[in-house]
């Protein structure tokens, strides 16, 4: 009641599970149904999120369908009404989607998880927020609380600050539903307890941008009211007689994720899980410091499958040149890793390639090459010569990268980070699409390390495989002084009966 009651311009609304977030969102524009005018768009950020089960296209099935003249458009995602009125379900999957909506007016913008959204997204989003139907533009979105987002900064005064109280990190409840104010000024956000307060801290460019509109646009059209409204699954009755066995699901999560997800929690970080940080591994996107150095090749290998394959071009730590190929044959693996080596002048010792499932073909075509096997015993420390506690080669790389990340020791040059990973991500959009899913496994009953699975990083990418994390790691397999001064060949000394004889190859 308090979230579709509130007169914000902008509001936020849930902070846990289970509260009827998406059945609140699917509710407000219901008051505008007879408006012929009217329309609304509610995004998720891919599509499969909205036709997922129980998901928001199902959901608007069961509370649409009974209003007289409503009629369902599933292969558009819309729906329309009687009197004109319509709604429409959209993605915003990648960051280029936002101009899909260049010269829109929208009259009510609903996302549904706000902090699957980039701020930019959401920002750009509100300067589709227009109405000429009568309805002032407003934005309602929900969200579950993630301390590492940036949304986190927006509802941080709704939010218990104070470390020493036993409500930290919970919504202050005398908060919930109370207005504040900003506005945008050179890039920051400048708050207030009233639209009054803001216009004083900013007048003089309020007043600038007014001036030079006109007047067609006023101090309203510039500073927004925000809202926050938390809420608790104990609260949503109607949830718990007819699936009591939720709250049961929500109970038996690990102890942070049941703070977070039932008790609605803002300050439990979910950061703990991943390999690269977020800022650091946005830095290498501008770190031009990173030296040059030894030129190397590392190849994440596929061939008619659903993976692709890549091939990375390094000069030390810089990622200087990228390719990427769908449903590659062998011929065409071979060439592209032989051309870029000769274009680059890289050593066939200096080339790394996944030698798991298809990548064995490449041991014998590219003559020197080294063979990277994730499933592998851990590399001996360079100090203690005893391998390193970890699962496997493969973890040991990712853990070694998110560390060699943290201390800003990667470039990606930004001919290679422009590059096209497909017809909808650059490298760089696809790296950091991929990043999230690179996440510390449990350790086992040895106490070592190790990511999670595959299948389950697969979970994170919408089904899709972690390709070009794969074949970045694969770059920290040259740091170990064991590979540093073992490249003469991929043939190791068991392949020779003895040693005149390998001294024969070597001539």
């Amino acid at each position: 009641m308090k979230a579709l009651s509130s007169p914000a311009d902008i509001l936020v609304g849930g902070g846990a599970a289970g509260v009827g977030k998406t059945t609140c969102l699917l509710l407000e524009p219901l008051r505008h149904i007879n408006n012929p005018n009217f329309g609304s768009v509610f995004f998720r950020r891919t599509s499969p999120m909205i036709k997922a089960e129980g998901g928001l296209w199902d959901a608007s099935q069961n509370m649409y369908k009974s209003i007289l003249g409503s009629e369902p458009r599933e292969s558009t995602l819309e729906w329309f009404f009687q009197s004109g009125a319509k709604f429409k379900m959209s993605h915003m999957e990648y960051e280029k989607n936002k101009y899909d909506w260049q010269g829109a007016e929208i009259p009510l913008i609903l996302f549904d998880e706000l902090t699957h959204f980039s701020s930019s997204m959401f920002f750009y989003m509100l300067s589709r927020n227009r109405s000429m139907c009568g309805v002032d533009p407003y934005v309602r979105a929900t969200c579950n609380p993630d301390p590492d987002s940036w949304l986190a900064e927006l509802v941080d005064w709704w939010i218990e600050q104070d470390e020493k109280s036993p409500n930290y990190g919970y919504p202050v409840p005398d908060r919930q539903g109370m207005l504040r104010y900003f506005t945008r000024e050179n890039g920051n956000l400048i708050w207030g307890d009233s639209a009054q307060d803001v216009y004083y801290k900013c007048k003089d460019s309020i007043d600038e941008i007014i001036a030079r509109s006109k007047g067609l646009i006023t101090v309203k059209d510039l500073i927004k009211s925000f809202t926050f409204v938390g809420g608790s699954i104990y609260e949503n009755v109607e949830l718990l007689k007819v699936n009591p066995a939720y709250l049961g699901n929500l109970n038996a999560l690990d102890e942070n994720e049941k703070l977070r997800l039932l008790g609605g929690n803002w300050k439990i970080s979910l950061k703990g899980d991943d390999i690269y940080d977020s800022k650091k591994f946005n830095d290498m996107f501008t770190n031009s410091y990173v030296p040059k150095g030894e030129n190397y090749i590392t190849t994440d290998i596929a061939m008619k499958g659903s993976d692709k394959f890549i091939v990375y071009v390094w000069s030390g730590k810089r990622l200087e040149d990228f390719h990427v190929m769908d449903k590659s044959s062998g011929p065409q693996v071979i060439n592209l890793i032989k051309d870029n080596a000769f274009a680059h002048a890289v050593p066939h010792s200096s080339i790394v390639f996944d030698n798991d499932g298809v990548g064995q073909f490449v041991d014998g075509f590219i003559e020197g090459a080294r063979e990277f096997n994730n499933g592998a015993t851990p590399l001996p420390n360079d100090e203690t010569g005893k391998p390193e506690s970890y699962k496997n080669l493969k973890s040991q790389c990712f853990f070694k990268s998110g560390d060699a990340v943290t201390r800003g020791e990667y470039y990606i040059t930004p001919y290679a980070a422009n590059k096209r990973y497909d017809d909808k991500m650059t490298l760089k959009e696809r790296m950091l699409f991929e990043r999230k899913a690179i996440k510390r496994g449990s350790i086992d009953k040895d106490g070592k390390l190790c990511v999670i699975k595959k299948e389950e990083m697969k979970n994170f990418l919408n089904g899709q495989s972690p390709d070009v994390m794969d074949c970045f790691m694969m770059r920290e397999w040259f740091e170990f002084k064991v590979n540093q001064t073992s490249k003469v060949t991929s043939h190791s000394l068991r392949d020779y009966d003895n040693g005149l004889e390998l001294l024969d190859f070597l001539r």
